[in-house]
């Protein structure tokens, strides 16, 4: 699964050793596959559990979405269900999930929820950091902006082409989008595709989650 390379569990430590063109097809991938939930099945299909160990990546690395085990089923036509507790993993459930006032729970909470594991591929370590104490640094997106400079460079200590630094500007932007703590200030899956896959010079940074 997607997380043994992210966060280098595998038998031969594997993190980094996927190419980030590598990881923007998955993320491309992902993003394709939850749109058909949202929007191409007869019934639309909401994960509420989507994280790297949920995705699994054949020999291709092409991803495939597993454990449907908290998914709820919503009309088509319908854009909230209704839910009586929360479900999902923590560090990857939407707010609104805890906090109605913020709006009702949707596909927009996959959105949220891809948005913060995009964030890990990114960045490759955990969204959630529990031997650091209770500062701004436990929370995943603070530690992104801490760390992002004004052309959306992250400080990763790696060398990268031209093509890697947009790819990796590219995989933020989309994924600060996503993480809007506003579900209607987050792009639904298919325009996730399309500022993926359009040109960087067209993607702006989101305002700062506060």
């Amino acid at each position: 699964s997607l997380d043994k390379f992210i966060y280098g569990q595998g038998s031969d430590n594997q993190s980094r050793q996927l190419e980030w063109v590598t990881l923007y097809d998955i993320a491309l991938g992902i993003a394709r596959g939850l749109e058909y939930l949202h929007q191409g099945c007869n019934t639309r299909i909401l994960h509420f559990d989507i994280k790297p160990h949920n995705i699994l990546l054949d020999e291709n690395f092409c991803p495939k979405i597993s454990d449907f085990g908290l998914s709820k089923l919503c009309e088509r036509k319908e854009s909230v269900v209704s839910m009586t507790g929360a479900r999902g993993t923590a560090g990857y459930i939407a707010p609104e999930v805890f906090f109605r006032n913020l709006g009702g729970v949707s596909h927009k909470s996959d959105v949220y929820s891809y948005g913060m594991m995009v964030l890990e591929m990114v960045g490759g370590r955990k969204n959630i950091n529990v031997e650091v104490s209770q500062t701004s640094e436990t929370y995943f997106p603070s530690w992104i902006y801490k760390h992002l400079d004004q052309s959306m460079n992250l400080n990763i200590n790696e060398e990268r082409t031209k093509e890697e630094e947009e790819i990796t500007k590219k995989l933020i932007a989309v994924s600060l989008w996503c993480i809007q703590t506003n579900p209607l200030d987050r792009p639904p899956m298919a325009k996730v595709m399309e500022m993926l896959q359009g040109s960087l010079q067209l993607l702006e940074l989101p305002p700062r989650p506060t």
